[in-house]
């Protein structure tokens, strides 16, 4: 006949299963958090959501939506999901590479206003910034690999192409500086285009 279980081994068991619970409750809670701050921001854009509204949406009080993400611009860091459908640029004649692209990004800029608040915010918050930077780095960076002639150089040439596009985005949604504002679409692809085609095609500095 076996022995009995020891309490000692009771007790270790059932708080194992207890914290095995908790961790499963406190996913499900973030899991619900996520899915309906996504679905805020969306509705409402960055400014207009609030903690406590997105609390509601999950039917959660306000309080654990700060206690597992610890502001607003945390979760919306988070919670931000961006596809920016960038084009096949290996089916660009190699002479249009950098007006497509730059049309292509002015139009997903004006389009989304969740992508603005995230360029916001990233100025500002680590969380922001480090999501930003993962969205350029697994959708731009694959992109102009695609293109260049030196894989090792695709990189750089992402980073570079980013500077104009995130820096132009600045000035003209976070900034706001009057000159960059007023620039129609079309003024603004004439004007960023060629910088954005020496870095896509060009040779090296070095070359």
């Amino acid at each position: 006949m076996s022995a009995a279980p020891r309490r000692s081994d009771r007790t270790s068991r059932s708080d194992r299963t207890s914290r095995s619970d908790n961790s499963r409750r406190s996913d499900s809670t973030r899991a619900a958090i996520l899915a309906a701050a996504r679905e805020r921001f969306a509705t409402d854009g960055y400014e207009r959501a609030t903690i406590r509204a997105i609390a509601a949406d999950a039917s959660i009080d306000p309080s654990m939506v700060m206690r597992y993400y610890g502001s607003k611009e945390k979760l919306f860091a988070t919670a931000a999901d961006f596809d920016l459908h960038l084009p096949d640029l290996s089916q660009v004649p190699r002479e249009q590479i950098a007006t497509t692209l730059v049309g292509h990004f002015l139009k997903v800029w004006e389009g989304d206003e969740t992508l603005q608040a995230l360029l916001r915010a990233g100025a500002t918050n680590e969380s922001a910034a480090q999501r930003m930077r993962e969205i350029f780095g697994t959708q731009l960076g694959p992109t102009v690999a695609s293109i260049v002639a030196d894989p090792g150089e695709a990189g750089t040439r992402a980073g570079l192409l980013a500077t104009q596009m995130l820096g132009f985005a600045l000035c003209r949604y976070v900034l706001r500086l009057p000159p960059v504002v007023s620039l129609r679409q079309e003024e603004a692809v004439a004007w960023l285009a060629p910088t954005v085609q020496r870095y896509l095609t060009s040779d090296t500095a070095s070359s």
